[in-house]
């Protein structure tokens, strides 16, 4: 069963959070975004040099070592000519890419980034800021590790970490910036206004989290941003209208993105038992519960404690849009969301979503309880109704096994 913390976030693909740097004054390598071959090494031609990146835009990380569906490997390529760019852009776009991130589905890719070979690194390091739970406010994390994964670096070597917690002024990124160990006090400040600006970006676009992986400093004097990963706060989509306007539905779950439509809090997993339930809670205890009879969650799908019929009706659309789904179990406990709203959304959905095809368990518990058995009764509909989740879980696991 996969599934995260569901916290909801914009992911920015690098050439959008690279645009972003560019417009906040922050140093980035040249390039552009290219969506056919011929449009790559239209770019390519405009870059300082004949040599170029051709990275695939997916919202995961690992290309690099990535493999597309069709064969071809590697998600990022250094082309030795526009000629060359164009090539690799071919063999990328249209195509799906797998890596570590994306799990076997793999991501689509629609566009590729063309930006400047550096040839000149002389170090690279890791720097990011991201909002701490622990001090309630943002964190900037750097490492003089650059280029590697920051995990295994906090995990086998936590002295390699600098943090600088809360508020950041020039001093303050001096001061990191010198722990960093750069060539010289000139280096030095040039990443320390760097850090600065990344950090004002960091507030004035609403992010969870800037990340550059990695930033580097050049044998010709300049420090940049080779990298970049950018994450925005979907509650301030009111606030950042321009960015939220360019989100890529075509890297997310079309499930999901439906599901976001009516403020419905849905995950999409791998198993084959459909789940509907109000309350994050009751949710997870219910999807455990199901795997502990030997059944599988196809979702995580939280209704909340206020849904509407509209929003009954548009889950039970949802789940039964996923043709894995072999049974549904329906578990609410009726505290603020009444046993008779759902009821109803489930017959008003029935008339519109052919719940035949799948069978229905239905435990209800608490507000309008018997009003709401009541509903589901006298609706006709062929369901089970457990008053025990204990039993609602055994029946939904047994009969998605005869589905």
């Amino acid at each position: 069963m996969r599934i995260t913390n569901f916290i909801r976030r914009l992911s920015l693909h690098e050439y959008q959070a690279q645009n972003l740097m560019r417009a906040a004054g922050i140093s980035v390598p040249s390039g552009a975004v290219a969506s056919s071959a011929s449009e790559a090494e239209s770019v390519a031609k405009t870059l300082p040099s004949p040599r170029s990146v051709v990275k695939a835009q997916i919202l995961a990380g690992g290309r690099g070592l990535g493999t597309f569906k069709s064969g071809f490997k590697g998600g990022v390529h250094i082309a030795s000519s526009p000629a060359s760019a164009a090539q690799f852009a071919g063999s990328m776009l249209g195509q799906t890419l797998v890596t570590k991130q994306t799990g076997a589905a793999g991501q689509p890719v629609s566009k590729v980034y063309i930006v400047e070979e550096i040839p000149d690194i002389k170090r690279e390091v890791y720097f990011a800021i991201m909002n701490d739970r622990a001090s309630g406010g943002p964190v900037a994390i750097a490492s003089a590790e650059g280029g590697t994964s920051i995990e295994e670096i906090a995990a086998e070597r936590p002295e390699a970490i600098v943090r600088s917690v809360g508020h950041m002024d020039l001093e303050a990124a001096r001061a990191m910036a010198s722990k960093l160990g750069f060539s010289s006090p000139k280096i030095v400040d040039q990443a320390a206004r760097e850090f600065l600006r990344l950090f004002t970006l960091f507030l004035d676009s609403d992010a969870t989290l800037v990340e550059i992986n990695p930033f580097v400093e050049t044998k010709s004097g300049r420090v940049l941003c080779a990298d970049a990963k950018i994450t925005i706060d979907d509650n301030a989509s009111f606030r950042q209208k321009d960015i939220f306007a360019a989100r890529d539905f075509s890297q997310e779950n079309p499930l999901e993105v439906r599901a976001a439509k009516h403020d419905l809090n849905f995950v999409a997993l791998d198993g084959n038992i459909g789940c509907m339930v109000n309350g994050a809670g009751l949710a997870m205890a219910t999807m455990d519960i199901i795997k502990l009879f030997g059944g599988a969650p196809a979702n995580f799908l939280d209704v909340g404690g206020g849904a509407s019929k509209e929003q009954v009706k548009a889950a039970l659309e949802l789940i039964t849009a996923d043709p894995k789904v072999s049974a549904i179990l329906i578990n609410i406990f009726g505290g603020i969301m009444r046993c008779d709203t759902i009821a109803h959304g489930i017959v008003d959905a029935a008339k519109e979503v052919d719940l035949s095809r799948v069978p229905l368990v239905v435990r209800l518990m608490g507000t309008n309880v018997e009003a709401g058995k009541k509903i589901l009764k006298d609706s006709g509909l062929k369901l089970v109704a457990c008053d025990d989740l204990e039993d609602a879980a055994k029946a939904v696991v047994d009969l998605s096994r005869k589905n």
